[in-house]
Formats: C-alpha cells, sequence, structure tokens
C-alpha cells in the first residue's frame, strides 16, 4: 500500500514524493519500473529501491560529466541488470540531456530483457539496447564494442560482480562501479577445507560456524576483488552506499583505470588465496593464471 502521511490529502502527498524525485527526472518512467503508483505515490519498498539507485547515480554522474567534458559520448554497460532500474534512471537523467552516449544491459533472463525493449521502445529511449545472455558471455559478444567507458553491477549476484569485472578488463574500461550481493563462491572453498585450517591455524575459528563462513566469504571476496583491480591498474575507494538500515548488500566498490599496475596488491592477493587454502580452486577466478604454483 502506498504511503501517505495521516490527514495529508491526496494532492499534499503526491507532492512531497515528487519532491524526493531529482530534477528532471521522468514520472512517468518511474511510474513505468512500478516505483511509482498511477496516483504518483510511492510505498517504503519502493522508496528504499529510489534511494539506493539515486545514491550510486550520485557516483557515478561525475565520472559521466568527466567523460561528456572531453565531447565523448560514454558508452556505459550495466551488468546483471534485472529490470534496469539502474540503466533506465541513467539514460533518463543522464544520457537523454546528453544526446549522445549508449547504455546496454546484459542479464540473463529474457523475460526481463523483453520487458526493458519494450520499455526503452515506449519511451523513446532510442540509445538503450538489451542483452539477453549471463554476464560471463558478454566479453565474447561480436556486436558490443571493443571499449566501454564505464562498468556497473548493482547487486549482480555471487559471481557475476566477477563476471563484470572481466568484461571491465576485456573492455579496457576507465571507471567500474560495482555493488555486490550474495557472494558464495569464496564461502564454499572456505568450507570445504574447514577441517584442515582448523588443525593448522587459529584464524580458521573466524569461519568455524556457518554464519561465520557466509561473512568471511563476503569479506574476503570483495579484499580479493579490490586487490585483483589494483594489480590490473585501478585506484579503487570503497565505501558504503546507503545506510544499513535500507540495505545489508551495501559495500560499493568505485575503481578508476590509472594504468599503474600494483605488483604487490598482486603478491597480497595470491597470499591471501593461500593462507584461506583458495588458490587451487579459485585463483583463475581471481586472476592467478596457474592456480598450482
Amino acid at each position: 500500500m502506498s504511503q501517505r502521511r495521516a490527514g495529508a490529502s491526496p494532492e499534499a502527498a503526491r507532492a512531497a514524493v515528487l519532491a524526493e524525485l531529482r530534477p528532471g527526472q521522468s514520472v512517468e518512467l518511474l511510474q513505468e519500473l512500478h516505483i511509482l503508483t498511477r496516483d504518483a505515490l510511492m510505498n517504503q519498498d519502493s522508496r528504499r529501491k529510489l534511494k539506493q539507485v539515486y545514491h550510486l547515480y550520485q557516483f557515478i554522474e561525475p565520472l559521466l560529466q568527466e567523460l561528456a567534458r572531453e565531447g565523448h559520448a560514454p558508452l556505459l554497460a550495466d551488468h546483471g541488470a534485472g529490470k534496469s532500474y539502474l540503466g533506465f534512471i541513467l539514460y533518463d537523467l543522464f544520457f537523454k540531456p546528453l544526446a549522445r552516449g549508449e547504455v546496454v544491459g546484459i542479464e540473463w533472463r529474457a523475460e526481463l530483457v523483453r520487458r526493458s525493449r519494450e520499455l526503452a521502445a515506449r519511451l523513446g529511449f532510442t540509445r538503450m539496447r538489451f542483452l539477453d545472455m549471463a554476464v560471463a558471455d558478454a566479453a565474447a559478444q561480436a556486436d558490443l564494442p571493443e571499449r566501454f567507458d564505464i562498468i556497473t553491477a548493482l547487486h549482480a549476484c555471487d559471481s557475476a560482480t566477477d563476471d563484470a569485472i572481466d568484461f571491465g578488463l576485456a573492455k579496457q574500461a576507465r571507471y567500474m562501479v560495482l555493488v555486490p550481493c550474495c557472494q558464495a563462491e569464496v564461502a564454499r572453498g572456505l568450507r570445504q577445507n574447514k577441517a584442515f585450517n582448523l588443525a593448522r591455524t587459529p584464524l580458521a575459528e573466524l569461519w568455524r560456524h556457518p554464519i561465520h563462513t557466509r561473512e568471511i566469504g563476503s569479506q574476503i571476496t570483495n579484499v580479493l576483488r579490490c586487490l585483483r583491480l589494483e594489480a590490473s591498474g585501478y585506484q579503487v575507494t570503497v565505501t558504503e552506499l546507503v545506510g544499513w538500515e535500507h540495505s545489508l548488500k551495501n559495500e560499493l566498490i568505485v575503481a578508476r583505470h590509472t594504468g599503474q599496475k600494483k605488483r604487490s596488491a598482486q603478491e597480497r592477493l595470491v597470499a591471501i588465496l593461500d593462507e584461506f587454502g583458495l588458490r587451487q580452486a579459485l585463483g583463475a577466478r581471481f586472476g592467478v593464471n596457474d592456480p598450482s604454483h
């Protein structure tokens, strides 16, 4: 049910909701995305989703502006796009008024891709396109440009965030903006080697209990991602997306390409994989070419 302050008229409630929107934001788009109702009202869940996307937009907009100041037509790939909330709002607020550039949404669920294509056509968002495929397969897609400027992945689950990083590295992305979600791959590796590690080091107590395995697996995953990006020539900033009351999947990784590859980052990445007994199983995932040595 849409929220409305007690005693407030429908007109006042709508005015309050519209005041929360960013300047230039299309009400029609938000209604099509079911963030706003037909009466231009918003429930708490929709408000939370919009707040997350708006916060992420605040990090991405300066990067797009930097590209646009160079007279460039920015190319942005949104991985694990889902219903493409982020892609549509980026296009509506930035790409549409810029009148150049392109947004490519990549999503493996064909029904969501079909709906996004139909919505883009209805709204005249002609420089948006959507690919029906897994993130891991996108880099090999022949009809995509050789380079992209910005890679985004908002809550791309488990290893899909790593696939987005692979794509960004293959496409020589200038920026990557990532909000990881539901990491499980490292946690599985920790569980497989738990008995051995408990005998080897007291640090294994950090992941002896299942809930701790999941939590520390998530933490290790993001540390490895940051080290991999630094080893690949990116300057990395890690912060929170929104307040923890809005989302538990809240870590934001922003990577800017500098071309300065850090050997120490690569060495520490390998050392962490070795310390946690993960190198053989997951070395290739994190860019370690020969996990057996």
